[in-house]
């Protein structure tokens, strides 16, 4: 007989919504709790506020202490983390104390932090997960899914390698999410102003989990990883869902992280974002809407192509989902698992068990 989790969402933005679809779609998964901010929320069905045209049966609520009451197996955290860094990590000690584990989409660094960020930024949360006998695992599509998972299946048909590149090739103008669009990638801003992504150390503190842990993979040793980047302005004002892209200010990011090893990049994670097709035509082109491509260079070569691709037409919608179900997908893995911070080293495959229809 198929087990049954207990599952409380935590939010209901871009992720959260998906979340709560996906795991009404599972069923070995029971919605028992909803956790809001907004206290316009409070109340409310999680199917309403998950825009699934049905109700659940389970009200949304700002009250902790009786979420945890429920005892639930597992919490999907998908509230934003990157402006209220210390504030969800101190929510998901609590919750892992309590015991009960949890799957979430942030802090990002905690997909792999070793070597990353400083040992105190983790170790919290690890002690906090073996005081409650329970697990952790922070993934997403990307961080997460498409540069763990893809590049190191993908290097099981290697004969050598000389460099593994992970790159998100993506048009964010659908990307319903001004804060990050504007305040934290510095679009729609003055080109010469260096946004918060930017920021020296900021960037690897995002992304260095992903260089560090494909390193840990593949049993490589790097000597350091570096930053670097290029940025275009925009040629004319447009719109985007976030709010509107004056003519001259930045409207198209590319950067790389680097992992060094012997003076030459072996390990990259490279993102090109662009506000509007039109722009930096010289730079990755995607593969259909858009994709993340796995490059290895070897014997032999090869390049793998994940094209996105929601059922609104929106590539956009395909990646808040993506990151969605590889949290909610990996909850029995997870629930099941030691306790402590897990990987994706840690976990065995994750599949869409019990989802085809």
């Amino acid at each position: 007989m198929t087990k049954t989790y207990r599952v409380v969402a935590w939010s209901t933005g871009n992720v959260g919504r998906h979340a709560i679809a996906g795991i009404d779609a599972r069923p070995d998964l029971e919605l028992v709790g909803l956790w809001v901010s907004n206290p316009e929320k409070v109340g409310k069905d999680a199917g309403e506020l998950a825009g699934l045209g049905r109700t659940l049966g389970v009200a949304a609520t700002n009250d902790v202490d009786a979420l945890l009451a429920l005892k639930p197996d597992v919490v999907v955290h998908t509230a934003m983390a990157d402006n209220r860094l210390f504030e969800a990590l101190d929510d998901m000690q609590r919750i892992l104390r309590a015991g009960v584990n949890v799957v979430s989409s942030g802090p990002v660094f905690l997909q792999y932090p070793y070597g990353v960020v400083d040992d105190s930024m983790f170790e919290p949360v690890q002690a906090a997960a073996i005081e409650g006998g329970v697990s952790i695992f922070v993934n997403g599509v990307d961080p997460g899914f498409a540069n763990d998972t893809l590049p190191l299946v993908l290097s099981g048909v290697s004969e050598r390698i000389e460099e593994v590149r992970v790159a998100e090739v993506l048009n964010y103008a659908t990307y319903n999410q001004p804060m990050v669009i504007f305040d934290i990638m510095g679009f729609g801003r003055p080109i010469d102003d260096i946004p918060m992504i930017l920021q020296p150390g900021v960037m690897t503190m995002a992304w260095g989990s992903v260089v560090r842990q494909l390193a840990a993979g593949l049993d490589v040793e790097l000597d350091s990883v570096e930053e670097w980047y290029e940025r275009l302005p925009a040629t004319e004002t447009f719109e985007v869902d976030s709010g509107t892209i004056e003519k001259g200010t930045a409207a198209a990011l590319h950067f790389e992280l680097r992992g060094m090893r012997n003076g030459k990049a072996v390990i990259v994670l490279e993102h090109v974002t662009r506000l509007h097709d039109d722009l930096a035509p010289e730079w990755p082109q995607p593969a259909g809407h858009g994709c993340y491509r796995v490059t290895i260079t070897g014997e032999p070569n090869y390049t793998l192509d994940l094209q996105l691709l929601g059922t609104d037409g929106d590539h956009n919608t395909a990646g808040l989902k993506a990151t969605a179900m590889r949290l909610v997908n990996a909850i029995p893995a997870v629930v099941e698992g030691a306790p402590g911070l897990l990987t994706a080293l840690d976990l065995p495959p994750i599949t869409g068990r019990g989802l085809v229809v």
